[in-house]
């Protein structure tokens, strides 16, 4: 199965002081609008990718970006795994699907 470019999706308190935190660290921002409280950051030497967003979600999220969300979430239905979040199966384009590990680290599945 095909999951796409993966990143970490963190859930901060004030992004000016994040993105000098990990600007520190090396990363460089490439997408977002810090004004819409959100940024895409990569570390070219580490080859990782952090999205910061104040407000947006309660909890750190593990996020990958596949080609074909619909097909992943059909495969994890089939697979009887609980979606707490899917993907209107009757259309195409831009979705996305959220779902919670063993342990309740979610996971989403971001089509873009």
């Amino acid at each position: 199965m095909e999951l796409g470019h993966f990143s970490v999706s963190l859930a901060v308190k004030d992004i000016k002081a994040s993105r000098a935190f990990y600007e520190t660290l090396g990363f460089k921002v490439f997408d977002g609008k810090e004004e819409e409280k959100w940024l895409m950051m990569r570390n070219d030497s580490a080859k990782a990718i952090i999205g910061i967003f104040e407000g947006m979600f309660e909890k750190n999220i593990l996020t990958f970006n596949p080609q074909d969300v619909r097909s992943i979430q059909k495969h994890l239905k089939a697979n009887n795994i609980a979606l707490t979040l899917e993907a209107d199966e009757s259309t195409t384009g831009p979705a996305h699907i959220v779902l919670a590990d063993p342990d309740g680290n979610q996971l989403m599945f971001d089509q873009f």
